[in-house]
């Protein structure tokens, strides 16, 4: 379980008015720890976890509008130490002591790391290579069809599933920024920050990643590349597949569950499914996200454009002096104004000038039908020994109730044992004389009755088949 032992409140420090400052101090202890500049070699104490507390403190703001409880603690210094205290209590650090020297150090727990460096990429600026996972998939399936390392297949299976989640993220993305925009731009003090912003975004987040994603890397590029690799994988020679699969369940037994089916063939089956998904899915409602975004961004342009050409023209001035005149002088006003502004002229048409255009003669279209030829003999024997075929299994109803005459002779009813096979048309006839029961054949004045006779049948043609007595009813056919 996760809310277990001290993860019982896991999430409680994010919940309260201090959360801004929490979240502060987590990220700039993660880059204390883990960062570029980082000290790998020391462990930080008290002292120093509570200086950079401290720091962070004086940079995040306090929610909810609570700054009149902020007498609660005395000094940043004390609210420092309150933090680490509770993030120790809910799991997020963790307090380990030297048996030596019986300092305390607080690292980071495995969990709080994971979730404070998502708190951290969440705001970060730095380059992300996501765009990449693509032609990382393809990289590790082909290292695993040429080297046969099951790690490498364990890379392209995870490659595959962050394809996925680097579109739903890039979406959510635009969806943000498009509403961050809409909302900045509605203030008019923002403007021009708005205006920075998204050209900035356009700049550094739009070129590097997502041209790259819909020219270079695009999934629909890699695809069959991608189906050709796994394809390749299960040609593989039968002791190949089994080391695979041998060595799959000795490293990652967690992929077997339940079920006792192949996790190599399930490791495949996913990556091609999540293949599909992107490719088919994913990459369309990008698109579609992306000519919102920048439909919605032409708009703002074209409202920024407007503003700034309106920002010498005050009308809401110009209305509040027009107000406060006398309604004499606001309706002599409003009349110029009106003469200037009107662009209506009447004028007399001269007739001399009116002509009816004539209607152009369209010129004719000369096609000429290409000869193709004839066909050469390769295909005249191929259409020759195709219509043989077609003739040599073809069955008319003709030709049954010919059969049928031919074999009863003199008699009324005959046994299907004793009807006579002499050749091909004849052993094509008895095996479809059942059909002379239907009403088609009654028509043309051939009606028989025919019963099973309860015998199983087994002669040179056939292997088994039922027995019927065939007794004709009508001899008069047209």
């Amino acid at each position: 379980m996760f809310f277990s032992d001290e993860r019982l409140q896991f999430f409680r420090p994010l919940t309260s008015k201090y959360r801004e400052q929490i979240v502060e101090c987590l990220r700039l202890l993660h880059g204390r720890l883990y960062s570029a500049s980082a000290d790998y070699g020391e462990s930080l104490r008290r002292e120093q976890v509570l200086d950079i507390f401290s720091e962070a403190l004086q940079r995040a703001p306090l929610l909810d509008g609570d700054e009149e409880d902020q007498g609660r603690f005395k000094s940043s210094r004390e609210q420092a130490g309150w933090i680490l205290n509770t993030l120790v209590d809910h799991g997020w650090l963790e307090r380990q002591v030297d048996q030596v020297t019986f300092q305390s150090t607080y690292p980071f727990s495995r969990l709080g790391r994971l979730f404070t460096q998502s708190l951290s990429e969440a705001i970060a600026h730095s380059v992300r290579t996501r765009h990449r996972n693509t032609r990382n998939t393809l990289n590790a399936l082909s290292a695993f069809a040429d080297r046969g390392e099951v790690y490498d297949l364990l890379d392209a299976y995870e490659f595959s599933e962050r394809i996925i989640a680097d579109f739903t993220d890039i979406i959510a993305e635009l969806e943000e920024r498009k509403r961050q925009l809409v909302r900045e731009v509605e203030q008019r003090q923002l403007i021009q920050e708005a205006s920075e912003q998204f050209f900035e975004f356009m700049e550094k987040r739009f070129q590097p990643d997502l041209a790259i994603r819909l020219s270079a890397d695009s999934v629909e590029r890699h695809r069959e590349h991608l189906l050709q690799q796994i394809e390749r994988i299960r040609r593989k020679p039968t002791e190949w597949k089994a080391h695979a699969e041998r060595e799959l369940r000795r490293l990652a037994p967690e992929l077997l569950g339940d079920t006792r089916s192949s996790v190599l063939w399930r490791l495949l089956d996913h990556i091609e499914v999540r293949l599909r998904n992107a490719a088919d899915v994913m990459l369309p409602a990008l698109r579609r996200t992306l000519q919102s975004f920048t439909q919605r961004a032409d708009i703002i342009i074209r409202q920024l454009s407007y503003l700034h050409s309106q920002q010498h023209t005050d009308i809401v001035g110009l209305c509040r002096e027009l107000a406060s005149l006398p309604e004499a002088e606001q309706h002599q006003r409003l009349a110029a104004a009106g003469e200037l502004m009107a662009t209506v002229n009447l004028q007399l048409i001269d007739p001399a000038q009116v002509q009816l255009r004539e209607r152009r003669a369209r010129s004719p279209v000369h096609s000429l039908m290409l000869d193709p030829g004839l066909p050469d003999d390769d295909t005249l024997n191929e259409l020759a020994v195709q219509r043989r075929l077609d003739q040599a299994f073809a069955i008319n109803a003709g030709s049954l109730r010919s059969y049928l005459q031919a074999a009863l002779g003199e008699g009324r009813r005959i046994d299907t044992r004793d009807l006579p096979i002499q050749d091909a048309r004849d052993l094509l006839a008895a095996s479809h004389l059942i059909e002379l029961a239907g009403a088609d054949h009654a028509a043309h004045g051939l009606k028989v009755r025919i019963e099973p006779s309860g015998e199983v049948l087994q002669d040179d043609f056939f292997s088994r088949r039922d027995g019927f007595i065939i007794e004709l009813e009508s001899n008069d056919h047209a």
